[in-house]
């Protein structure tokens, strides 16, 4: 008879010796060095401070396969005059043109696509990119603030508060004057409460209802209200001022009171466990705003952590596919 220890060494040994085995996730990375949809500099260096965090080296660690394919270089735009209240319109939408394709590149090549912002305008073309290569889409948006300003509405003009007015069809009769095209998504708003959102039925959990409900029950009906859509890819838009600024200060407009760290892994933990989630925006990390070097790092840190959380990555602890316990 074989004792149940010879059993489990050979079991290892068995293991070790069959082909790797393929990796659960296969992250495509885009940096997107970008600020003109908001006037403060400093932004378009988040791409290259979130790499030089250890993403790609960390998201190996943890089992997951990466082709990082750099960051995107966009047209400098000489002359680029206000048209109405919007400020860089055309940098704007040269951009996104730009991020648009090469997203649909990250999705052809089979990745769950992440695009490191740059300011938070760059989602029209990350999602615009993500539906053109594989139709409709579930987006849930993560933010301190609706981002859904049309230029009616807009107050300051900057484009990185009206990405979802030009990605929505209900709202297209308010950008007469753009050529970008409408996505078929479905949308799920976190950390925010809007009037325009209210009117258009959008599902919405401001940060009094994550007080009132609790985190996980937010995910809980946010995936059930995707789901009742009929299951669709997931595009997961974050923007880093929806973590509270004690945690992430090196941010254009933070806001007091946002979301707690663990309560930001908990929303980036429960998409990855759908596994539905097929492209990740995490923008807004400005290194310039912070006022101290630990408020840097604290930022940095927060974003590259929610990333892996969205590649599988659990707060007990994770061990590599083919990991066999150590005999005496």
């Amino acid at each position: 008879m074989i004792g149940s220890r010879r059993l489990r060494q050979l079991a290892c040994i068995a293991t070790r010796n069959l082909p790797p085995l393929r990796p659960l996730h296969s992250a495509g990375i885009i940096g997107a060095p970008f600020s003109k949809g908001q006037v403060k500099g400093g932004v378009e260096s988040g791409p290259d401070h979130i790499r030089a965090a250890g993403l790609v080296e960390r998201l190996l660690q943890q089992g997951c396969a990466v082709k990082d394919y750099g960051n995107l270089e966009f047209e400098q735009v000489s002359v680029d005059e206000p048209v109405g209240r919007l400020k860089s319109v055309r940098a704007v939408g040269s951009a996104n043109q730009r991020l648009s394709v090469a997203m649909q590149k990250v999705k052809e090549g089979g990745h769950t696509a992440v695009m490191l912002g740059g300011d938070h305008s760059l989602a029209i073309g990350s999602i615009h990119g993500h539906a053109a290569a594989l139709g409709h889409l579930s987006v849930v948006w993560v933010d301190a603030h609706a981002d859904i300003n049309t230029p009616l509405t807009s107050y300051t003009g900057n484009i990185h508060g009206q990405p979802l007015s030009y990605l929505l069809h209900e709202l297209q009769s308010k950008h007469p004057n753009t050529t970008w095209h409408s996505c078929k998504i479905v949308i799920a708003l976190l950390s925010v409460c809007s009037y325009i959102l209210r009117t258009l039925g959008v599902k919405m959990f401001s940060m009094s209802k994550v007080d009132q409900l609790g985190v996980a029950k937010v995910m809980e009906e946010t995936c059930d209200h995707l789901s009742a859509k009929g299951k669709k890819p997931i595009h997961l838009s974050f923007d880093i001022d929806a973590i509270d600024p004690s945690i992430t200060p090196a941010t254009g407009t933070p806001v007091t009171g946002g979301l707690t760290y663990r309560e930001g892994l908990c929303i980036t933990e429960h998409l990855s466990q759908t596994g539905l989630l097929s492209a990740v925006d995490l923008v807004e990390v400005n290194p310039l705003r912070g006022q101290t070097q630990n408020d840097i790092h604290s930022t940095v840190s927060t974003a590259v952590d929610l990333l892996l959380a969205c590649f599988g990555r659990q707060r007990e602890g994770n061990h590599l596919q083919d990991y066999c316990l150590p005999e005496p």
